[in-house]
C-alpha cells in the first residue's frame, strides 16, 4: 500500500521555535542516521544555544549565517516517514524580512503549524504568516503553543492565547479548521510523545495529528496542459510537452489548443514512463499510453497540424478557463523596491511571459488589525487586492480552482528581480475572443508621446 505524502509547513514569529520543533520532531521519531546525530552532536557544541544540551535547530539551520546568528533565513526542506505517511517538512523564516522566503514554503505546503511563543502571545508576524498561508489556499492549521516549560505548564495562558488566535481565524477564509496544541518542542513535549506535565492536554500529539489528518483534495475535471516545450526531434514525430495542471486525457479525446481555439483530437499520449522522446530517431516509434492525468509530464501529439506554441493551453473541450488581459489579483509585494502604479513589469504565470501594469491598488491589508487600507503604492511584505492588465489576451484561472492557472510573479524588467506574487481572484474576459487586446506601452513611448503632446499640439497627438 503507498503512503500518502503530506507536506506543511512551520511558521510564525522570529524565535518562536520553528526550527527546534522541526529538529525535535526528526530526532524523536527516529528518522535519523547514525551520522546526522553524531554531527548534531559535535555541531551542537560548536554552535549550539542550549548550553550541554542539544540543540535541535541545527538539523535544519543549515547555512553558516543561520548558525552563527540562531536564525532561519531560508527555507529548509527535510524529509521523513513513518509507518502512517510520508512527510516533507518546510522550515520557513520568521524574521519579517524574510517573508518571501516563508511564502515560497507555503506555496506547495497542504498543513501550516504556525507557532506561538507561551510567554509572547500573538504577535504582528504571527498574523501576516496566517493571512498568507490562507491566501495560498492551505486548509488545515495547527496552532502550536510552544515554550509551555517556560510558564510552568499554565494552562489559563494557553486557552488565552487560543481565544487570542481565534480572532485571527474571523479575519481568514471560513473553511480553515484550526487545532490548538501545547507544547515545548526543546523538551518534546507533545511532539511525538505526550507529556506528563500537560496532563489537562487530553488531545492527540503532533506527529499523530499529522499522521491521521485527512488531506483535501481540489476536484479536477477538465483537462489543462500547460506546453512548456515543442518537441520536434524529425520530420515524422510533433509533440507538445508539459506538466498536467489538472484534470486526465485519454487518447481520441477532443481538446482546444488557446487562445488561438483550434480543435483538433489526442492522437497519442508518451509519458515519462514508457519513453523519451528526446531520444527518438526517424526509425524509431515511440511506446504509447492510453491515458494520463495531473500531475503526470507528458508529451500528447494531435491528430491534426496545430500551431502550437510554448505558453499555449491544450484545454478539454469544456473548459472553464476565462480569456481575458484584466483581473484583480491578492498580490505579496516582495522587494524592498516600491510598486509604482502604471509602471510596465513582466508577469509570469505558467510558461507565459508577458507584459503588465498594476493599474489600481483597490486596497491594503493592515496585518495589525486585518483592515483594507488605501495605498497608491506597496512595499515589502504588503499585502494587497490590485487590478492587473496585460499586453495580450490569455486563458486565466482564479487560484481558488487551481493553484497552478491562478499563480504569477512579477518581474522587473531590467534587473530580473522577482517583485511580487499573486493569485488571481477575478477575471474581466475579453468582450470579442478575437479583437486586438489592449496594448501597454513601454515607459519611453508614454514619455515620447507626452514631449510631443506638449510641444506639437498640432500634430493632434493624443496622451496615452
Amino acid at each position: 500500500m503507498t503512503q500518502a505524502l503530506c507536506r506543511f509547513i512551520t511558521c510564525g514569529s522570529v524565535d518562536d521555535g520553528k526550527s527546534t520543533l522541526i529538529g525535535r520532531l526528526l530526532y524523536d521519531s527516529k528518522t535519523l542516521f547514525v551520522d546526522q546525530i553524531h554531527s548534531l552532536h559535535t555541531e551542537s557544541k560548536r554552535y549550539g544555544t542550549q548550553g550541554e544540551n542539544l540543540d535541535f535547530a541545527l538539523l535544519v539551520d543549515g547555512l553558516s549565517s543561520e548558525r552563527e546568528q540562531g536564525i532561519t533565513i531560508d527555507v529548509a526542506y527535510r524529509f521523513f516517514s513513518t509507518k502512517k505517511r510520508k512527510f516533507i517538512i518546510a522550515d520557513t523564516p520568521g524574521h519579517e524580512q524574510y517573508t518571501r522566503n516563508m511564502a515560497t514554503g507555503a506555496s506547495t505546503a497542504d498543513i501550516a503549524i504556525i507557532l506561538i511563543d507561551a510567554r509572547k502571545g500573538v504577535l504582528t508576524q504571527t498574523k501576516r504568516h496566517s493571512y498568507i498561508v490562507s491566501l495560498l489556499g492551505i486548509r488545515h492549521f495547527f496552532i502550536a503553543v510552544n515554550k509551555m516549560d517556560l510558564i510552568d505548564y499554565d494552562e489559563e495562558r494557553f486557552r488565552a492565547i487560543c481565544g487570542e488566535y481565534a480572532q485571527i481565524l474571523k479575519e481568514l477564509r471560513e473553511d480553515i479548521v484550526a487545532h490548538y496544541i501545547p507544547i515545548s518542542a526543546l523538551k518534546g513535549e507533545n511532539i511525538v510523545s505526550k507529556s506528563e506535565n500537560l496532563a489537562w492536554y487530553r488531545d492527540k500529539t503532533l506527529l499523530e495529528w499529522l499522521e491521521d489528518i485527512e488531506l483535501d483534495s481540489i476536484p479536477q475535471s477538465e483537462f489543462v496542459l500547460p506546453v512548456q516545450y515543442v518537441n520536434r526531434p524529425h520530420l515524422n514525430f510533433r509533440a507538445f510537452c508539459g506538466q498536467i495542471a489538472s484534470g486526465s486525457v485519454r487518447v481520441g479525446d477532443e481538446v482546444l489548443v488557446l487562445p488561438s481555439m483550434q480543435k483538433s483530437r489526442v492522437a497519442h499520449i508518451i509519458t515519462s514512463e514508457i519513453t523519451d522522446p528526446h531520444t527518438l530517431t526517424q526509425d524509431q516509434t515511440p511506446q504509447y499510453a492510453h491515458e494520463a492525468y495531473a500531475p503526470m509530464s507528458v508529451s500528447v501529439c494531435l491528430q491534426d497540424e496545430r500551431d502550437v506554441s510554448r505558453g499555449d493551453y491544450i484545454v478539454s473541450k469544456n473548459h472553464t478557463l476565462s480569456m481575458g488581459n484584466t483581473f484583480r489579483a491578492m498580490m505579496i509585494w516582495l522587494s524592498e523596491t516600491p510598486l509604482e502604479l502604471g509602471t510596465t513589469y513582466l508577469l509570469k504565470i505558467t510558461h507565459n511571459l508577458c507584459n503588465v501594469r498594476i493599474t489600481e491598488i483597490v486596497y491594503k491589508k493592515d496585518m495589525e488589525s486585518f483592515t483594507n487600507v488605501c495605498a497608491d503604492s506597496l512595499k515589502l511584505n504588503d499585502i494587497a487586492q490590485c487590478t492587473l492588465k496585460l499586453d495580450k489576451t490569455l486563458p486565466l484561472q482564479c487560484y481558488k480552482h487551481s493553484k497552478i492557472l491562478g499563480a504569477f510573479i512579477i518581474i522587473d524588467k531590467y534587473s530580473n528581480q522577482t517583485l511580487g506574487a499573486g493569485m488571481i481572484d477575478s477575471v474581466s474576459e475579453s468582450i470579442h475572443r478575437d479583437s486586438a487586446p489592449h496594448r501597454i506601452y513601454t515607459d519611453s513611448e508614454i514619455a515620447l508621446n507626452a514631449f510631443i503632446c506638449e510641444h506639437y499640439p498640432e500634430w493632434g497627438c493624443k496622451k496615452l
